[in-house]
Parts: C-alpha cells; sequence; structure tokens
C-alpha cells in the first residue's frame, strides 16, 4: 500500500464542546503558567504581523530562514555523546518547524511548517521498518481553558528528509501532541483527548459538563487500521486528579483531569503511561487495558521515598538497567518544588517500593511548569529538554553538565532530543553571492546534509566550463564563506566529505557587479 496523505485534516465536534477558533494558543495546564503561540480567534480575527525584513539575511545562500531562531551555548561541549540536537522551537515570530542543530548549536535541517497557524512538536529519530525516520506532530493547539490539547497528525520522513506518510487518528477526533511512538510492530502508539459530556455536579462542576478523556491508540501505519484503543474514564477514576475545574465563565469548558502526556512499551511489552494531572504513571496490561501498578499519586502502589516523589510530571521511561526515568516538573497548578530535574526511580514490584537514584538538575535549577523530556543516551549519559524553559542539556551518567544551551528566551521547545542521524537531502547545495573589495564572497549551505565536511568553490567564464578551484574551507556552520579574488563571471560550490568525495554541486551563478 502507498503511504500518503489521502484526506485534509478533519475538523471534529472538539470545536463546538471546546469552543476553539482558527487560531493557535498553547497553554499549560489549567490554572498554571501559561503560554502562547501564533494568533488567536476565528477567521475574522487580525492577521499576525509580518516577519520583520531584515537588511541583511541570516544566510545570504537561504534568505528565506532570515527568521531562523539562535541556538545559544552556555556549556561548550565536552566529550559528549555522537549525535545532533532535536528542537521544535515555538514563539510569536511565526517561523516554526522541526530544527536539527550540532553541539556548537549551528543548523543542520530545518523545515518551516507551511501553514502560519500550525506548529511542530515533539521532533525525534525513530525507527521504522528496520529503517531510521524523522518523526514530528503538525497542528493547532488549543488553549481554553488553560489547557494545551492538539488536534492534527503524525508525520514520518526518511533519510531524505521525504514524507513516508502521515499518521492519523481513527474516529472523528485527531491526535494530540503529547507522544508518538513507533513500536517494533511498525504500529505507532499516541493519544487523543476526547471531549464527552459528563455531569460533573459531584465534583461541583455543571450537570452539562465536558470531560477531557485520554485515549491510547494503536495504528497500524501502513494501513491506518485502529488496533487498539485504551480509555482513561474506564479506569481512572476523578478523584484522582489535582487539577482544579474550570471556573466562572469558564464553568463549560472541558475538565482535563487527566492530561496524558506519554505513552511507552515498558520491557514485557505492557503499556507505561504519564498523566500529569493525576501525578500518576501507570502500566497498563496491553490485552486487557487494565491497570497493572499505579506509580505516584494518590492511589499509589508503591511506598516512594521522599526524595523520588514527584508532580505534573513528563516523559515516563523505561531505561536499559530496569529502572524508570521522568522528567520531574514539579511545578504546575502548584508549585511542589523550586526547580524541575530529570529523575531516575527504581522500582521494587514485589517488595512495592521506590527508592530514589539519581537527579539530573540545570546549573541554574530551572522550575519548568510545563512540558519537558529526559532521555537516556546511547553512552549513558542524559539529555534533558527543559520545556517550557527553552534550554537543553546533556549530562554525564553521574550528572557533570557536558552541553548546555538554549534557544531565544522567548521561545519553547515541548521537548528536545539528541540522536545520530544521517541525512542525505536530494536537493541541490544554495550558493549566495556578494561581490565585495575587489573579490566575491561564495556562501554555501546544504539544508539537512551531515555529511559536508568542506566547500569548494569554483569560477570561470562559462556555466558549464567551471574547472578552476579558486578557494576550499573547512565547513563552519549551516553556512561557510569563501573568498574568490577577482571577479568571474560564474561561479559553483562543492559540497565535499570528510575523505574529498564530491556529494554535490550548487547551481552556476553569475555573478553581478
Amino acid at each position: 500500500m502507498t503511504e500518503t496523505p489521502t484526506s485534509p485534516v478533519r475538523i471534529p465536534r472538539r470545536n463546538l464542546l471546546l469552543g476553539v477558533g482558527g487560531g493557535v494558543v498553547l497553554a499549560a495546564a489549567a490554572g498554571g503558567a501559561g503560554y502562547a503561540i501564533g494568533h488567536t480567534g476565528g477567521p475574522d480575527a487580525a492577521e499576525p504581523a509580518a516577519e520583520p525584513v531584515a537588511a541583511q539575511p541570516k544566510y545570504r545562500s537561504r534568505p528565506d530562514l532570515r527568521t531562523l531562531p539562535d541556538v545559544t551555548i552556555t556549556v561548550p561541549a565536552n566529550a559528549t555523546a555522537p549525535g545532533q540536537i532535536f528542537l521544535t522551537p515555538a514563539s510569536g515570530a511565526g517561523l516554526w518547524g522541526p530544527l536539527i542543530v550540532d553541539d556548537k548549536g549551528s543548523p543542520v535541517w530545518f523545515r518551516k511548517v507551511p501553514d502560519p497557524a500550525t506548529v511542530a512538536i515533539d521532533f525525534k529519530v525513530q525507527q521504522y521498518r528496520n529503517k531510521p525516520v524523522l518523526t514530528w506532530w503538525e497542528g493547532t493547539i488549543g488553549g481554553t481553558g488553560g489547557q494545551g490539547v492538539g488536534q492534527g497528525e503524525f508525520v514520518i520522513a526518511d533519510e531524505n528528509y521525504r514524507e513516508i506518510t502521515r499518521v492519523r487518528a481513527a474516529g472523528t477526533e485527531q491526535a494530540d501532541q503529547h507522544d508518538f511512538v513507533i513500536t517494533p510492530r511498525n504500529t505507532a502508539l499516541f493519544w487523543v483527548y476526547d471531549p464527552i459530556p459528563m455531569d460533573l455536579t459531584a465534583k461541583g462542576g455543571p450537570a452539562d459538563g465536558v470531560l477531557h478523556d485520554g485515549v491510547i491508540q494503536e495504528i497500524d501505519i501502513a494501513t491506518g487500521k485502529r488496533l487498539f484503543e485504551w480509555r482513561a474514564r474506564e479506569h481512572v477514576d476523578l478523584d484522582e486528579s489535582y487539577a482544579p475545574l474550570p471556573q466562572g465563565d469558564a464553568a463549560h469548558l472541558p475538565w482535563d483531569y487527566f492530561h496524558p502526556n506519554s505513552v511507552g512499551l515498558d520491557a514485557d511489552g505492557h503499556l507505561i503511561i504519564s498523566a500529569r494531572h493525576t501525578w500518576t504513571c501507570y502500566k497498563i496490561n496491553k490485552t486487557t487495558g487494565k491497570v497493572i501498578w499505579r506509580l505516584g499519586g494518590k492511589k499509589s502502589d508503591f511506598a516512594i521515598a521522599e526524595q523520588a516523589k514527584f508532580s505534573w510530571q513528563h516523559d515516563f521511561r523505561r531505561r536499559r538497567d530496569g529502572s524508570y526515568g521522568m522528567f520531574d516538573n514539579g511545578a504546575g497548578v502548584t508549585k511542589e518544588r523550586d526547580y524541575s530535574r530529570g529523575l531516575i526511580l527504581k522500582l521494587d514490584e514485589a517488595a512495592k517500593t521506590v527508592t530514589f537514584v539519581r537527579e539530573f538538575v540545570h546549573p541554574d535549577k530551572l522550575s519548568a511548569p510545563t512540558q519537558g523530556s529526559f532521555r537516556e543516551l546511547a553512552d549513558g549519559g542524559n539529555f534533558i529538554g527543559w520545556g517550557q524553559m527553552p534550554h537543553f542539556t546533556e549530562f554525564t551518567a553521574d550528572g557533570k553538565v557536558r552541553l548546555s544551551g538554549h534557544l531565544p528566551l522567548d521561545n519553547q521547545s515541548y521537548r528536545a532530543y539528541k540522536a545520530e542521524w544521517a541525512g542525505v537531502p536530494l536537493d541541490q547545495p544554495a550558493l549566495g553571492l556578494s561581490v565585495e573589495n575587489g573579490g566575491v564572497t561564495v556562501s554555501a549551505s546544504w539544508n539537512g546534509n551531515t555529511q559536508v565536511a568542506k566547500w569548494r568553490a569554483r569560477s570561470g567564464s562559462q556555466p558549464k566550463a567551471l574547472n578552476a578551484t579558486t578557494a576550499e574551507a573547512a565547513r563552519t556552520g549551516f553556512e561557510t564563506r569563501l573568498t574568490i579574488q577577482g571577479t568571474p563571471e560564474y561561479v559553483v560550490a562543492d559540497a565535499l566529505d570528510a575523505q574529498g568525495k564530491l556529494l554535490g554541486t550548487s547551481s552556476a551563478i553569475p555573478v553581478r557587479v
């Protein structure tokens, strides 16, 4: 079966229940510190301000990337794990999309989302059909009631940055942004936030209230067939929630009592999930859907050591040594700790106890009320994305910082990852020229190519006869500049790998004096 998009994004009944307009708003959990992206309102709302026109483009070879956010490295890389850093910058500037940078913060690849009312979230490397792929979520995020609830779909792209397919939820609702996991069976696990009518008078809400149900779907990627579904409200009582009901004018908006934000497979094939608004991580029987155990919250099956207690958490995962890790926000609707952290716990399922193993804290003790990720690296180190605080940090296994940096402080990146990626774009290298001081400055780049080590400029009087090598330089970042003395009529740029092999050549560009 050819795996291509077959239909436009649906507009579900959620819009009627939520009262969501046509804009984009991201907000924290109900009652917590919020954040906004893009513009809000329906079709008649004012258009967002146009992007500022830079007097000089950031990259002469790619003037279309003039507002790509800078990444600042605050702790230079020191014996870091191999790989690149994966971010999804989001701010009011309107240039959103998946972004790869290297350890120096220099862009490697960027793709701007085509619709200004759309954001990209959760950009990472996964395996599909035994090959590495890039995945991310695209859609809109409604902020009514202080909730960050997504309506969208997942993109899977190959090493050439070509879309393989888009994965959509089954049924009338759209996929939420909080997680997307490709399983060894080539299926996809993700969340759907389903608003359902419910009498909430027993909880102090309206009789005609609305509840956000957290729904896991497992979809066969090739066919789109739904293979498994699990609904939180059938297994998790409303009393487990720490989130207050919407009040006042917002009383009829959905109560996000559960707020699931991660799903994954445990070593035995059962599901492990995180629910931010119950402060609980759950293990779920993959066959029956029954809850095997609760970790944390009001009904924990484990006695938890004081230093191991967590709240408003994200990104619960099994680690290679059998321990579990998570991003412990420690803040949300309430503030339970002065700082957020990556947290490793050891569970004794027989004794029903949890012990503290280690925590990983930003040098500035950042507190992130929303978002965030904590992942184990292949060499035993750890990588944290600080969510609402647009920082990322790489740690050694024993907690020493070996790299730290951040996006502009008015940005956010829901999660941040580090992984090895070999990108081979199918387009040509890009070239920009400027005549300066009696010579030509050649600016060369190749968005997404991870093999370029050196650039070579060739010039001459005819586009098809540019054989003279006039300049060479090692790659210095996303864009490398070379200088040619004199003013030839045409210039091309060759991209070379570390062994000097030709990877690609730009178009021949005329020099305009």
